[in-house]
């Protein structure tokens, strides 16, 4: 069964200095029919003006991953980490026991296009932790490259949940497939472009969810950059 999640649908506010699109209940946005999908919690879809961003904050009992689309995000951490985000780059925090942290967009000119997603982690209570990593798109060009796992395979980021995320970079036309195992459910979400999954076709900014299927056949209707989430 494929359940597809409108981007339209999606809850959105925009505050100047953020737009941003919630897949999932986040913040003042609720939806209890979305509040998650297995282990996955957040999908936010944010463009930060330049110069803007968000003030030091904590968190806890979360993994975090940050994916930017377009832009530069800079990172500081009460955990001394410091950096720039980038197109291709993957950073993983787990906030476990509490974790303060910013990010700002690191132009003054230019907004920062970015996805926000947090997976609960397998227990309550880790050791905050810090990781990132580039991927380049050559290792992602019309193939799934795996960007974070449990287990930190194919030098992946390594988070603490049953679950890989894998992305990949899609010209029109191609065609990849991705096995399920017994048991496993799958997100898809569309971060450029429009593709289908199994037929059901999604645009720019629209996820899906998938349960009891053997395997995904993913093919792109334009350029395309899409997220695959394996899930227990």
């Amino acid at each position: 069964m494929i359940t597809r999640r409108p981007s339209g649908e999606r809850g959105h506010f925009n505050f100047g200095w953020l737009n941003t699109f919630h897949t999932f209940s986040f913040g003042d946005y609720f939806d209890p029919a979305h509040d998650q999908f297995r282990a996955l919690r957040v999908i936010n879809e944010d463009w930060v003006q330049p110069g803007q961003g968000f003030g030091t904050h904590p968190h806890r009992d979360m993994e975090i991953l940050t994916w930017v689309l377009e832009g530069a995000l800079e990172h500081k951490d009460s955990l001394g980490h410091g950096g720039i985000i980038r197109p291709g780059e993957a950073q993983r925090m787990t906030a476990g026991t509490g974790i303060y942290h910013s990010e700002f967009n690191h132009s003054s000119q230019e907004p920062v296009h970015l996805l926000q997603i947090w997976l609960l982690p397998e227990r309550r209570g880790l050791t905050p932790g810090y990781e990132q990593k580039a991927f380049p798109i050559t290792e992602r060009w019309n193939r799934f490259r795996t960007i974070a796992s449990p287990d930190g395979r194919e030098r992946s980021v390594t988070w603490n949940q049953d679950a890989t995320l894998s992305i990949a970079d899609l010209d029109t036309g191609t065609k990849l497939q991705h096995p399920l195992a017994s048991g496993r459910h799958a997100w898809i979400q569309a971060a450029r472009g429009q593709i289908s999954v199994n037929g059901t076709e999604l645009k720019q900014g629209d996820g899906a969810a998938v349960s009891g299927e053997e395997s995904l056949q993913i093919e792109a209707a334009e350029d395309a950059e899409v997220l695959l989430f394996d899930l227990a």
